[in-house]
C-alpha cells in the first residue's frame, strides 16, 4: 500500500494485541484501518484497489464504503478511534494505580521493521518481567507508512514497583532506546525529541548537524530562552 501510489489518507496497522486492547478485534486478528479522502473526485476506485492489495496479502475486508462490505468493520474502526481518544485518560488512571503505561515511537526502513518489532517486544517484555516479576503487554501499531519505511508505535503496560515507579520507567525506557539504536531505528518519530530522548538523540545525530543547529540557535536565540538544554547545551 505504501508503494502503490494510492496515497491513503489513513493507513494504520494494529497488531493483534493493540486491536484487542482497543476493542477493534478480539479474535486474535490484526486490523488495518484504511481510508481515502478527496474534495473533488470519487475515491471508490482507489479504495477498491487498496482492498485488493490487502486481500492479496491475506487480509479480509471488514466494513467498507464503496466496495465489498463485511461484518463488524465499521464498529472495529469506531472502537479503535474511541480507544485512541480515551488513551491519555486511561494512561493517567493506570499511573495513579502504580502501573507503567508508556508509549514510544520510532521509524526505520522496511528491511529492518520485522526484526525491530520482534526485538522490542521480546527485550522490553523480558526487562519488565525481570524487574517486576509479572509479564508485560507490549503492543505495536504502524501509524505512518512510507515507500521506504514505516513508523512503529509501541504501547507498554507493565506492573509497577511500589514507591519505585520512576526508576522502573527509566529502566524500561533505557532498554527500548538501546533496542532502537541497535536496529538502526530513530529514537523518536514526528513527536520530536525532548529531554527523555536526548541521550539517544546524541548517539544518532551527525556531528555536522549538531554544529549547524547550535550555530542557528546562537544566532536566533542568543540568550537560550527556547527549550534550554533540550537539543543544544
Amino acid at each position: 500500500l505504501a508503494q502503490s501510489d494510492l496515497s491513503p489518507a489513513n493507513c494504520r496497522l494494529l497488531d493483534a494485541g493493540e486491536a484487542a486492547l482497543s476493542g477493534a478485534a478480539r479474535d486474535g486478528s490484526s486490523v488495518l484501518v484504511l481510508g481515502f479522502e478527496s474534495a473533488d473526485e470519487p475515491v471508490t476506485d482507489r479504495l477498491e484497489r487498496a482492498v485488493g492489495l490487502a486481500r492479496s496479502h491475506g487480509g479480509r475486508p471488514g466494513g467498507t464504503s464503496g466496495t465489498e462490505a463485511g461484518p463488524g468493520g465499521d464498529a472495529a474502526v469506531s472502537a479503535w478511534r474511541s480507544a485512541f481518544l480515551r488513551m491519555p485518560y486511561l494512561r493517567d488512571g493506570l499511573a495513579r494505580m502504580g502501573a507503567v503505561a508508556e508509549t514510544f515511537e520510532t521509524a526505520a526502513g522496511w528491511d529492518r521493521i520485522p526484526g525491530l518489532i520482534e526485538a522490542v517486544r521480546g527485550e522490553v517484555g523480558t526487562a519488565a518481567l525481570k524487574a517486576t516479576g509479572h509479564p508485560a503487554t507490549v503492543n505495536c501499531r504502524l501509524t505512518h507508512v512510507y515507500p521506504d519505511g514505516a513508523a512503529p508505535y509501541f504501547t507498554v503496560l507493565a506492573a509497577g514497583r511500589d514507591g519505585d515507579e520512576d526508576a522502573l520507567w527509566d529502566e524500561l525506557k533505557a532498554v527500548a532506546v538501546e533496542v532502537l539504536h541497535r536496529h538502526g531505528a530513530t529514537v523518536t518519530h514526528h513527536h520530536a525529541v525532548g529531554r527523555d530522548h536526548r541521550p539517544g538523540y546524541d548517539r544518532q545525530r551527525p556531528e555536522p548537524f549538531a554544529l549547524a543547529l547550535r550555530a542557528a540557535k546562537n544566532a536566533l536565540d542568543p540568550h537560550g530562552v527556547l527549550n534550554p538544554g533540550v537539543l543544544v547545551d
